[in-house]
């Protein structure tokens, strides 16, 4: 599980300190960061892992930092923590795209809990895209005939 990196977003330090603990013995690996921005700074396309995202932070707040991600086309899970659980948020926050929203104080096992849904997502969308991948190379090894036939099938007509 080393390999699963969880990037925490929080403002507030103490949560940063006690969340990063918790998940380094639950053994994740933890990257936190203070502000959305110095998060969007560091990250790109290419990292994978979960983010947990406070939606309550100066400057720029959690559902602005996850419209920024799904605007750079980066696609890890979110789970959004908030001190101030209200529908709303909820809904839009959900509507971005996220896959949990806990509420702050949140118990261990709730946390743990949204982060191996998370990347259970990550695992499935992997073999998904494994899958695609072969598929895909398979396709170019048929000959212009078997193209044509397959047109044919995919169409609802017989060979």
């Amino acid at each position: 599980m080393s390999n699963r990196i969880v990037y925490l977003v929080d403002d507030d330090e103490a949560i940063r300190h006690s969340a990063s603990f918790m998940l380094r013995h639950a053994g994740y690996t933890v990257k936190t960061y203070p502000d959305g921005m110095s998060f969007l700074d560091s990250v790109s396309e290419d990292h994978d892992g979960c983010i947990l995202l406070d939606v309550r932070m100066p400057g720029m707040d959690g559902l602005a930092v996850q419209g920024a991600l799904n605007h750079r086309g980066i696609n890890m899970p979110v789970i959004i923590l908030t001190g101030h659980g209200d529908v709303p948020v909820a809904v839009e926050a959900m509507k971005g795209g996220a896959i949990e929203f806990l509420e702050k104080p949140y118990e261990k096992q709730a946390l743990v809990g949204a982060i191996e849904n998370a990347f259970n997502l990550l695992d499935n969308q992997s073999a998904d895209d494994k899958s695609s991948r072969e598929a895909k190379a398979r396709l170019t090894e048929l000959t212009p005939r078997e193209l044509q036939e397959l047109e044919c099938i995919v169409d609802g007509l017989t060979n």
